[in-house]
């Protein structure tokens, strides 16, 4: 299957359009070519903003149309909006009647986002009508990932516990993609408890290059990889909620066990956020969201760790458990897929002598600790009452019985 041996759990990519840094105090002062007016001139543009986005929330597209480039406003008015709003950081007066202003827009989406969603965007202004400033483009800021409704215009379906939103799409593929979003939640929940937000987010833009231009990275980055989450490490309360980010080439060649493995791997990611941090090794992590996504269907070791199965076989059981840098994208699919099914058979072993509620405490603990450094020996020690060496020991003898 084409989809079988990509990276399904890819959620440790930062997305800078939505995570992005505090503004520097520096950069508010506005930017120009010394002539008089700037400073009134950027109160011009804050006022222009706060219409705009006033216009946004009330889904007025008259109003947002006076404010210039309308277009964008049938692209983004199907987005369930709790808040939007824009604050000017400079402003850069160019030959003529034109500017172009550095943006921060900030949103979020109603009864998703505990906090704001933030993206960098950079505004083509032009001054007429005896002084009026009108938007011509809004586009994300160098370097800035793109949003959604720069893909086109944004599709909205709400299931029981997701929101799918979608370009390119159709309102009966959206649905799909929401009914496996709404299984996956209640799987998720049984397996690592109640203690999460129990509702995604998915973003199913129209191509692999609409999914990379959200990421921020260059396509080749994430052929073959079927979805990835997006969101702050340790989830905090002042955190916007994750993203499940889809690619629908990949995803689409899936079947439908593959396609519900996969939003149940990412969802898992969603509901662990809060207890993964740096000092979580990729191993535990991505393992855990494939023992989670493998937990009821009933398919065996060698089933679902295939590449492993075949490399064991041959007599390669590996040395150690998959480093941090096994996981990365764009080297050999081969020793990918092993990375992330030795994870998953760690875990699966951990699952099967300690038990299942043991495997939660451990993902825990080594969250709990905070740094990487001593983080899974402390874990080990104190839940699991082994070493690293020794579990990986077990580990290995475990590989051999399952897969030889």
């Amino acid at each position: 299957m084409a989809g079988r041996r990509r990276a399904w759990g890819a959620w440790r990519v930062r997305v800078v359009a939505l995570c992005l840094l505090p503004v520097p105090l520096a950069s508010l002062v506005a930017c120009g070519d010394g002539r008089p007016g700037t400073d009134t001139a950027s109160a011009d543009v804050r006022r222009l903003l706060d219409r705009r986005a006033a216009a946004v929330l009330a889904g007025d597209g008259p109003a947002y149309a006076r404010t210039g480039a309308p277009a964008e406003f049938t692209r983004l008015r199907a987005l369930p909006l709790a808040a939007w709003s824009y604050r000017l950081t400079a402003l850069h007066r160019t030959d003529g009647d034109g500017a172009t202003a550095d943006v921060e827009l900030s949103y979020r989406v109603a009864g998703i986002d505990k906090a704001p969603m933030k993206a960098g965007r950079t505004l083509r202004l032009t001054e007429r009508d005896g002084g009026q400033w009108y938007v011509d483009a809004d586009e994300p800021a160098r370097k800035a990932g793109r949003q959604l409704w720069d893909l086109g215009t944004v599709r909205a379906v709400r299931g029981t516990h997701s929101l799918v939103l979608g370009v390119g799409q159709s309102p009966e593929a959206l649905r799909r993609y929401a009914g496996l979003a709404d299984r996956a939640v209640p799987a998720v929940t049984q397996a690592w408890g109640g203690a999460w937000t129990k509702r995604v987010v998915v973003l199913v833009p129209k191509s692999l290059e609409g999914m990379a231009g959200l990421l921020g990275s260059p396509a080749s980055a994430y052929r073959g990889i079927a979805a990835v989450t997006t969101g702050e490490v340790g989830g905090s309360a002042k955190a916007p909620a994750d993203r499940i980010i889809v690619n629908p080439e990949a995803y689409g060649v899936l079947g439908d066990f593959g396609k519900q493995v996969v939003l149940t791997h990412e969802t898992t990611h969603v509901a662990t956020r809060g207890a993964t941090n740096s000092a979580t090794p990729l191993w535990l992590s991505e393992g855990y969201a494939d023992w989670v996504g493998y937990r009821s269907t009933g398919r065996t070791a060698v089933q679902a760790a295939p590449e492993l199965a075949r490399a064991v076989t041959a007599g390669g059981i590996p040395d150690a458990l998959p480093g941090d840098a096994d996981f990365g994208f764009g080297g050999d699919a081969a020793k990918l897929a092993q990375a992330y099914e030795g994870g998953w058979l760690a875990c699966r072993l951990i699952a099967g002598q300690w038990g299942e509620v043991r495997l939660g405490e451990f993902y825990r603990a080594v969250g709990a600790h905070g740094k990487r450094a001593g983080a899974v020996e402390g874990a080990m020690a104190d839940v699991l009452g082994t070493t690293p060496q020794e579990f990986t020991v077990l580990w290995r003898d475990y590989l051999r019985a399952q897969l030889g």
